[in-house]
């Protein structure tokens, strides 16, 4: 059922205008931070993406990790297959599926993904920056919820699944450091 018109057309329109000048401004900060998290694994953004959706999913289609990563299959493709070439990923078919093309984590990714992590640093982070004084204010971060229920609406359920396995897996990982012994069992 659609919504009955419970809006103005410049109502409609301020409103859009709002998302879309904060959307721009709070992306040009977050890919700087993103950049410059990453830049020490030479990765790029994108790669940096697919990794990490390669992981929650277990090894995913090019289509998925187009999907939940937001970008086109070419580009999906295309980063993907310089991970390959790096190493961190393996292409496969299924035999019940040789239209796609899979990817999986190898385990130099799965490491450089969780090295990643742990090297993640928030006194380089500009929005964590700024989220502090809200976080002092009210004790916590901000939860987005708004900002979640739009992106739900936008992309689905499935997509809000693989944000939920990402923040599941930083949760659990961000928190632990390799012990001596994991890191003799690298070198």
């Amino acid at each position: 059922m659609e919504h009955e018109k419970e809006f103005t057309g410049p109502e409609a329109m301020l409103y859009s205008h709002k998302i879309i000048q904060l959307s721009k401004a709070l992306w040009k900060t977050v890919e700087k931070d993103w950049q410059n998290w990453i830049k020490p694994f030479d990765l790029n953004i994108n790669e940096h993406h697919i990794l990490w959706i390669a992981h929650a999913l277990g090894g995913a289609s090019i289509s998925e990790i187009a999907k939940y990563g937001v970008m086109h299959v070419s580009t999906a493709f295309n980063f993907s297959k310089k991970l390959e070439d790096r190493g961190l990923l393996t292409f496969s078919k299924k035999e019940t599926d040789k239209r796609n093309t899979y990817v999986q984590l190898t385990p130099e990714g799965e490491s450089l993904l969780l090295e990643t992590i742990h090297a993640f640093d928030p006194e380089g982070n500009g929005v964590f920056h700024a989220s502090l004084p809200l976080q002092e204010l009210y004790g916590k971060f901000p939860d987005l919820t708004d900002m979640t229920a739009i992106v739900r609406r936008l992309y689905g359920d499935n997509f809000m699944d693989i944000f939920a396995e990402t923040s599941k897996m930083i949760t659990e990982e961000a928190g632990r450091r390799p012990d001596e012994d994991e890191l003799s069992q690298e070198a």
